[in-house]
């Protein structure tokens, strides 16, 4: 084995050492970056969600409101259309109309929050992805 040949195996040994360096040091900004992502998107799903509640919370709060004062008017009226039902009767015929509608309701509300997914799609799948390339180069 000549010097030139030693020369030229170390010379390829630093190229590989710096090579295999700067591919761990792109995997590492990579992960960074997904770190980054996966931040920024649960950032922003958390304040669409809070603002979200706001509005439903104003919204149910007025609409509570409004509520109440037209139980008390249906009550009145129904009383008034069929003056033989007690007050009582009249009472219990608007609260089983708002207990149905109030149950409907929440039943909605129920089926669209378990269709809510809370996880950061887009972060989740580009994560899964470079994980499977970094496990499978060859692919």
């Amino acid at each position: 084995m000549t010097g030139y040949d030693q020369e030229q195996r170390e010379s390829d040994s630093q190229r590989m050492s710096a090579l295999v360096g700067d591919i761990l040091n792109d995997v590492g900004k990579l992960v960074g970056q997904q770190a980054a992502l996966f931040r920024a998107e649960v950032r922003e799903d958390f304040h669409r969600t809070t603002r979200a509640v706001k509005y439903i919370g104003f919204g149910l709060a007025t609409a509570g409101v409004g509520g109440l004062f037209l139980a008390v008017a249906a009550v009145h009226g129904l009383a008034a259309v069929v003056p033989t039902l007690p007050i009582w009767g009249c009472w219990s015929v608007v609260g089983a109309a708002l207990l149905l509608v109030g149950g409907t309701a929440a039943v909605a509300g129920r089926l669209l929050v378990k269709s809510f997914n809370p996880l950061p799609n887009k972060s989740l799948a580009a994560l899964e992805e470079n994980v499977s390339w970094i496990a499978n180069p060859q692919n």
